[in-house]
């Protein structure tokens, strides 16, 4: 357990968090650039908890792999590490299934709080499955599953990441009621979070993407101006 694969082309920079991570008790697996990464995630047939995944990397920047990987584990947990200039580079990588981001430079505080967090989801996950937790909240057409971690649509899967669908488990428990960006920001990435609102609004319109009829013009998350997000369905 608590296993996790560092992927930076940048040595300094990947020892720094390699040390610290194992100094925090993660056992960690380093790999120079991207190509080199999804080599040892799949040699290790993806026994892994998290990745970080810097952006700009050889080989196979860190968007490719955090896709990727991403497809061959729904449930895994995934940090990019990106340049406060890389503005895009972190909607593009939240886009494509990253959990986090954590913007250089960064403090050893920062990062192994950032992965406790994720750590403290999966593990969460785990401890629901293991012990055959088999509670499910239903609301409207949607079905969530907290042991299996799954969504059904009508009947139908929908593949979810460890933070998809936290935000849907807070939407399921407060149905009707608008949650603030900053509560949602506490719930899912976790109180003593430093991050961007921003982070939310992302992983917003990805859900919106999997579960909404018309993604443009959503029904079941609509927006709260000035505020936030609510949860709606008619047999709420």
């Amino acid at each position: 357990m608590k296993n996790i694969l560092v992927a930076e082309d940048e040595t300094a920079i990947r020892d720094f968090v390699v040390i610290n991570l194992e100094r925090a008790g993660y056992n960690v697996t380093e790999a120079e650039n991207g190509a080199v990464a999804v080599e040892k995630y799949d040699n290790a047939n993806g026994d892994f908890d998290i990745v970080i995944l810097d952006v700009m990397m050889p080989e196979k920047d860190g968007l490719q792999v955090c896709k990727e990987l991403r497809k061959k584990n729904s449930g895994l947990g995934i940090i990019m590490l990106s340049a406060k200039t890389q503005e895009m580079d972190k909607v593009s990588a939240l886009m494509n299934g990253a959990d986090d981001y954590v913007t250089k430079p960064f403090s050893p505080t920062e990062l192994v709080a950032r992965v406790d967090a994720l750590y403290r989801r999966i593990a969460i996950a785990e401890m629901r499955s293991e012990n055959n937790f088999k509670e499910e909240i239903r609301s409207g057409d949607f079905v969530l599953n907290l042991k299996n971690h799954s969504l059904m649509k009508r009947g139908k899967i929908i593949e979810l990441t460890q933070v998809e669908f936290q935000i849907m488990e807070y939407f399921f428990s407060n149905p009707k009621k608008a949650l603030d960006r900053s509560d949602i920001l506490k719930k899912v990435w976790g109180e003593p979070y430093a991050g961007e609102e921003k982070i939310v609004d992302v992983n917003i319109r990805r859900l919106r993407m999997k579960i909404e009829d018309n993604p443009s013009s959503p029904k079941y998350i609509t927006t709260v101006w000035g505020l936030g997000y609510k949860w709606e369905t008619n047999e709420n």
